[in-house]
């Protein structure tokens, strides 16, 4: 065998490894049931969550609050009608309809303007249906981190209870004593609470998805193994890119908090130039009827207004927003990299970490020869429980290790959700 073999070993694992890691490409579910229920999962979430259906109504309504900034002021009508005081026969009327308006130019520039403002709500939109689906994603992983956990205590479950029966039907005999027997009672004891605690847990995640899915259930019954139901009771395939500067570079790309900013960036540039026009005199444009006794006269009316006042101090102020708006992007370009590197040697540390856990229990003895030890005499009971515990024990940390790999690899490629 290779394990007795350290080159070869080494060799295997390393061939194993990068078989693993053939290409860079962005966590994806496997062909098996489980994947498509992930997929399920995240395309129901993303169709009936109350916080992104509300969200789309709020981006909808910001949208049209926008444009409605770059319409134009309402028309004004107004009619006066004077009299002589001495001789009210004599009278004057004089009616004046009106449209101001700003320079033509600043339209075009505040359309420019809401175009950046409006990507940059479509960009936070977007981000926050990634933080959603994120949120979905983990705890699918979670309820199958707890799946399989059940899986591993309802077997250990059955083990214990058959080890109590056995050490009952000893105590019988006179071939064992009360204390193997009450080890033997408290160990069924504490598995069939970690069984009924983790059961607990996996209803109170299913609860939460179902939060998530608009309060709209994910299965029919809460009972029996309901994950199974809706597919949730193995791991998706998750992938590292071997060239992960590539990939990070791509992720970046499409960072929708990233794309807010940069919008946003764009938008106080733009609004500088909508400030510098500010100073650019106010139209008005309109039609005045005087009607005194007889003869009517006809009119237009022009007239402008004078930016003396209103717009003091507002350039200045528009280029410190755009410094901010630049910085807060750099600054967030950095975290965000900074981020994305740490997710991935953190997933490469826990990979590794699986492997050894895979070969370290390979290695092991598994309970039926632990059984047929204890059985022969060649360990005593307290021995048995001892490596007993250590068995299940290194199974909970291999999918405790796994658990975290898959939420550090899709929390990795959230970006591509």
């Amino acid at each position: 065998m290779y394990n007795n073999n350290p080159f070869l070993r080494k060799s295997v694992v390393a061939l194993t490894f990068a078989t693993f890691l053939l290409q860079a490409t962005h966590y994806h579910a496997s062909a098996d049931n489980n994947g498509s229920a992930i997929d399920r999962i995240l395309s129901l979430v993303e169709t009936n969550n109350k916080q992104l259906q509300a969200n789309t109504q709020q981006t909808s309504a910001q949208k049209l609050t926008n444009r409605s900034e770059n319409n134009l002021p309402d028309p004004t009508v107004s009619y006066a009608h004077v009299w002589d005081s001495d001789d009210k026969d004599i009278a004057q009327g004089e009616l004046i309809i009106s449209q101001s308006f700003d320079f033509p130019s600043l339209y075009a520039t505040r359309g420019k303007l809401n175009r950046h403002r409006n990507a940059a709500l479509d960009a936070e939109a977007a981000a926050l249906r990634q933080d959603i689906l994120l949120q979905a994603q983990e705890l699918c992983i979670d309820i199958i981190t707890l799946s399989r956990q059940q899986e591993l205590l309802d077997q250990r479950h059955d083990n214990a209870q058959k080890l109590a029966d056995y050490y009952e039907e000893r105590l019988e005999t006179g071939d064992a004593n009360v204390l193997a027997r009450n080890k033997a009672r408290i160990e069924l004891l504490n598995v069939r609470t970690e069984a009924r605690t983790n059961r607990i847990a996996l209803n109170n995640k299913l609860r939460e998805l179902t939060n998530l899915n608009g309060g709209k259930p994910l299965t029919q019954s809460e009972n029996d193994e309901w994950w199974e139901a809706i597919g949730l009771n193995e791991f998706p395939e998750a992938r590292l890119p071997l060239d992960f500067e590539q990939a990070c570079q791509e992720l970046i790309a499409a960072d929708p908090n990233l794309q807010a900013l940069r919008s946003n960036s764009e938008a106080a540039r733009r609004q500088i130039s909508v400030s510098r026009q500010g100073w650019l005199p106010g139209l008005e444009v309109g039609y005045r009827r005087n009607a005194d006794s007889g003869h009517p006269l006809n009119g237009i009316v022009v007239g402008f207004s004078v930016p003396i006042f209103q717009n003091h101090g507002k350039v200045k102020a528009a280029k410190a927003e755009a410094l901010n708006a630049d910085y807060q992007h750099q600054n967030s370009l950095l975290q965000a990299t900074s981020t994305l590197w740490q997710l991935y040697h953190e997933a490469r540390e826990l990979q590794e970490a699986i492997s050894e856990y895979h070969q370290v229990l390979a290695e092991q003895h598994d309970l039926d020869n632990l059984k047929r030890a204890l059985e022969g005499g060649e360990i005593n009971t307290i021995d048995f429980f001892v490596e007993v515990s250590d068995f299940y024990q290194s199974k909970a940390n291999l999918l405790d290790l796994e658990s975290q790999y898959h939420k550090a690899v899709a929390r990795l490629y959230k970006n591509w959700l």
